[in-house]
């Protein structure tokens, strides 16, 4: 089976809307990623079908979720969430922050190769980052803690509808007990994402 066919084969227990254009651009990605990883050791994940399942189905589902058109995805590692995320919907604009420059290198040349206009890869550490405006959402799929997350991250939102999009494994519930006063929980969504074995959250948080 073609990686084509893989991923529409995926995209059809969904009911994300993908157009052929933008699987072609995500199968890219998928390649520049396989290719990349031999040297860069960008994943543990080595095996296209799988990077599929576990990298892509795993961050366009998060896009459900998702409010505002305004993103930064912390410790974006080789682009995940934030490059599927940025192919499904061209119209938000997504700054990829991480601190290791072999991460950024590799994600310029997919901002190139792929043509994409609304990717921004910045090489910098979480808490000296500072953005020309205020984000509506910071995604994480790399944060140990939901406190780390909140505290390291709490400058790059706007204080009114700026929100935290954590993606986690099993319902993070001693995370959450252990949040500041001054966060709370606005919604926790399952995500069902084809074919990958075990649970996934997608936690929403902001500033009160």
């Amino acid at each position: 089976m073609t990686l084509t066919s893989k991923l529409n084969n995926l995209l059809a227990k969904t009911s994300l809307q993908v157009s052929e254009q933008q699987v072609q651009l995500l199968i890219q990605y998928v390649e520049l990623l396989h290719k990349w990883n031999k040297a860069y050791n960008l994943t543990s994940v080595r095996d296209p079908e799988q990077m599929l399942i576990k990298h892509i189905m795993d961050s366009l589902m998060v896009g459900e979720v998702l409010q505002g058109s305004n993103f930064i995805d912390v410790g974006t590692g080789p682009g995940l969430p934030g490059i599927p995320l940025a192919i499904l919907y061209p119209e938000r604009n997504f700054v990829l922050l991480d601190s290791l420059g072999k991460r950024i290198t590799f994600l310029r040349q997919v901002v190139f190769q792929l043509k994409l206009t609304n990717v921004q890869p910045v090489k910098s550490r979480v808490e000296q980052y500072q953005g020309e405006t205020p984000f509506d959402g910071v995604l994480s799929r790399a944060f140990s803690s939901l406190n780390d997350m909140v505290s390291w991250c709490s400058h790059l939102i706007s204080e009114e509808q700026g929100q935290f999009f954590a993606l986690k494994g099993h319902y993070p519930t001693d995370e959450l007990a252990l949040l500041p006063e001054n966060i709370k929980l606005v919604a926790s969504h399952k995500i069902a994402v084809p074919e990958l074995i075990g649970e996934r959250h997608v936690i929403v948080l902001k500033k009160v």
